[in-house]
């Protein structure tokens, strides 16, 4: 087992090692797109599935509450957290909509949305995102593998060089930190 932890250590670090070297100025980006979109009045909505959903919890509440900084609250909603929201709309629509039937109600033009998916494939994800486009939204996909089909409609895309799903995972937790911390050093430090 002492084997196992030391190639999963391994494995993390040279994941980041090549994120560190060629994703910095994309995160950079990311930072400077939703410090913009905060500093003009636009709110940050946030989506994912399984694992993803609960990034996108965490990354929302790092926003709305604080992440370093004791500042005013800042305005972000996850899309997977209401569970009357996402069964009425899974059960009448179907669960590739519950994402962007909450982008229809909740989205304006300036906002910034963000999906994440590890495969860059997730359906309900990419219909959002699309739907986020057409409506004058910022688009931002924190993706992995290739990007997927999700890439194409990104605005900007960050795409986790893996193919592990737990090191993609570990990847957009690192980069949502990230973000919040910059966001909440260009706005508040």
């Amino acid at each position: 087992m002492v084997a196992d932890v030391t190639k999963q250590f391994q494995a993390h670090r040279a994941l980041f090692e090549a994120m560190e070297r060629d994703m910095a100025p994309l995160i950079a980006e990311m930072a400077a797109m939703l410090t913009d979109t905060l500093s003009k009045g636009g709110k940050l909505l946030v989506m994912g599935n399984g694992g993803s959903a609960a990034d996108a919890q965490h990354f929302a509440a790092e926003i709305v509450g604080r992440f370093k900084l004791e500042r005013r609250a800042l305005p972000a909603v996850a899309l997977s957290t209401d569970t009357s929201i996402l069964t009425a709309i899974g059960n009448d629509y179907g669960f590739e909509a519950v994402f962007s039937r909450q982008v229809e109600a909740l989205a304006a033009p300036g906002d910034m949305v963000v999906g994440i998916s590890t495969s860059g494939n997730s359906p309900n994800v990419l219909k959002a995102l699309q739907l986020a486009r057409e409506r004058g939204c910022r688009v931002v996909g924190l993706l992995g593998r290739d990007g997927g089909s999700i890439k194409a409609v990104c605005n900007l895309a960050l795409v986790v060089p893996s193919d592990d799903t737990p090191r993609i995972q570990e990847g957009h937790i690192t980069i949502i930190h990230i973000v919040c911390d910059l966001v909440e050093k260009a706005l508040f430090g």
